[in-house]
């Protein structure tokens, strides 16, 4: 008895220690050993491919071991793969595994005499608590100071009928539009300029199946982690807000004391650059941890940030100039001068491709010398670039085109013709594909562009206004 009030002594102690406590790496390489596809969540929850749940709880002391294995089970003598109720590691980490009885009631196993090892343990205090859940009364003390939602109060998901959105009200007829093998096992996040909600889409449907209740009217949306979460800055919110789509809630908010507006993310989904115009800042955040890393102070009012290889780039809207900002040399500032009405940037063998909106022109300009190489006429309105490989293609908003610059020789080698007959705002690559996704707002298409043969694929209508088009890979929800 001694010897178990002195462990909730050092329980109570270290309580404060559990909210941002690292997941340990030994339990990580052996839960990735035993079932290769389970997903460890920032914030500890642990996902089996299944869609099995298992909730961390991390001992007051943990226990000294050469190699980690498991001590005991609930039903006993089953391995990790079998999915017990409850896992006791050799260093005093337990796994619990969330159990629901089929309408959503979630719950874990209950236990007479639960062991020590649980009675003692806490769960991390930023946990993202599955709704609904219900703790057994003789083992409440893991909860320490954690919220837990029995209610389902924290969900945002809105259904298309309980919707006040008159948009919604538009949407017969129901198209159904026959899929490329580009967008199966795709989901479509959009936002429009009309509505605080990100409606969510399946890509042959033209009507969104649900929403995400915002804050407020998002300025931008990515979605990480292989579709997992989705990072979003508001209008008139000086927080960074993480949506789970598994969850359908707000996962996390990151407050800045600052109003955030683009997200970029780079290339190896493993870093978002999210910039702070009006206090002059670029902010860092790790994917992984999905908490902020680093703070870029920059020069001017930042927009049409661009990242490639280790240098970011930034315009300055005010004064209509264009920074660099050399990441691996301590982030010192490189001024490449001024340019007018810039639209959009792209950098290419140590060349800046600047467009000019109002001119429909590219100028480049030599990194190293920042003296003028080229300049030339290019579609009417350029509003974005895309580089891939050696191909540069820029989207015209006046005509519907985009044409394909070769960045070796700096001419045009091919134009392509949107045929939405609309107004397009929009070039952005898929994560992770050899595709981009063409916005067209005025007639509410958005289009898949192969980038390796220059042809559309095909284009698909919405019946909702659109703003942006996310495309991530689709993930089971919890129900």
């Amino acid at each position: 008895m001694r010897k178990l009030l002195l462990l909730i002594g050092i329980f109570i102690m270290t309580a404060s220690g559990v909210l941002a406590a690292k997941f340990p790496e030994e339990v990580k390489g052996y839960i990735k050993d035993n079932v290769p596809k389970a997903e460890i969540r920032f914030d500890g929850v642990i996902i089996f491919p299944s869609n099995t749940l298992y909730l961390p709880l991390y001992p007051s002391l943990f226990s000294d071991t050469k190699t980690l294995s498991i001590k005991r089970t609930y039903p006993a003598g089953l391995s990790l793969s079998q999915e017990p109720d409850i896992v006791i590691f050799n260093n005093d980490f337990v796994l619990m595994k969330v159990l629901t009885d089929g309408s959503g009631k979630r719950s874990v196993l209950h236990l007479t005499e639960p062991p020590v090892e649980v009675r003692t343990a806490l769960l991390p205090q930023d946990m993202l608590v599955p709704s609904g859940l219900i703790i057994p009364e003789n083992i409440k003390s893991i909860i320490g100071n954690l919220k837990i939602d029995t209610k389902g109060e924290d969900i945002i998901r809105v259904n298309n009928e309980d919707s006040f959105e008159e948009f919604l009200n538009k949407k017969e007829p129901f198209i159904h539009q026959s899929l490329i093998p580009e967008l199966k096992n795709k989901t479509v996040f959009v936002t429009t300029n009309y509505s605080k909600n990100i409606q969510i889409c399946e890509p042959s449907n033209a009507v969104p199946s649900y929403s995400l209740a915002q804050k407020s009217i998002p300025i931008d949306v990515k979605a990480v982690n292989d579709g997992n979460f989705l990072i979003v800055t508001s209008y008139d919110r000086p927080f960074i807000d993480i949506v789970s789509v598994a969850d359908s809630r707000f996962i996390k908010q990151i407050p800045l004391g600052s109003n955030p507006e683009q997200i970029l993310v780079d290339e190896k989904g493993e870093k978002a650059y999210i910039t702070s115009p009006s206090t002059s800042t670029i902010f860092v955040m790790d994917l992984e941890t999905m908490s902020l890393c680093q703070k870029i102070k920059i020069n001017g009012y930042c927009e049409h940030i661009l990242l490639c290889d280790d240098k970011l780039f930034y315009v300055d809207k005010l004064h209509n100039e264009i920074w660099a900002i050399e990441i691996k040399d301590n982030y010192r500032l490189k001024d490449i001068g001024r340019f007018p009405n810039i639209s959009a940037l792209a950098f290419s063998n140590d060349k800046l491709f600047i467009a000019s909106r109002t001119k429909s022109r590219i100028a480049i300009i030599d990194y190293d010398t920042l003296k003028l190489e080229d300049e030339f006429t290019t579609v009417n309105k350029p509003i974005s670039m895309l580089l891939f490989e050696n191909s540069l293609y820029v989207l015209g908003a006046q005509n519907n085109e985009i044409q394909v610059i070769d960045t070796k020789t700096n001419s045009v080698t091919q134009t392509i013709k949107l045929g939405t007959g609309g107004y397009s705002t929009g070039l952005t690559k898929m994560f992770g594909t050899d595709f981009a996704i063409i916005t067209d707002v005025k007639n509410n298409y958005y289009s898949i562009l192969d980038l390796r043969s220059g042809k559309i694929l095909k284009s698909y209508e919405l019946n909702i206004p659109i703003k942006d088009v996310i495309i991530a890979d689709k993930i089971r929800l919890f129900e």
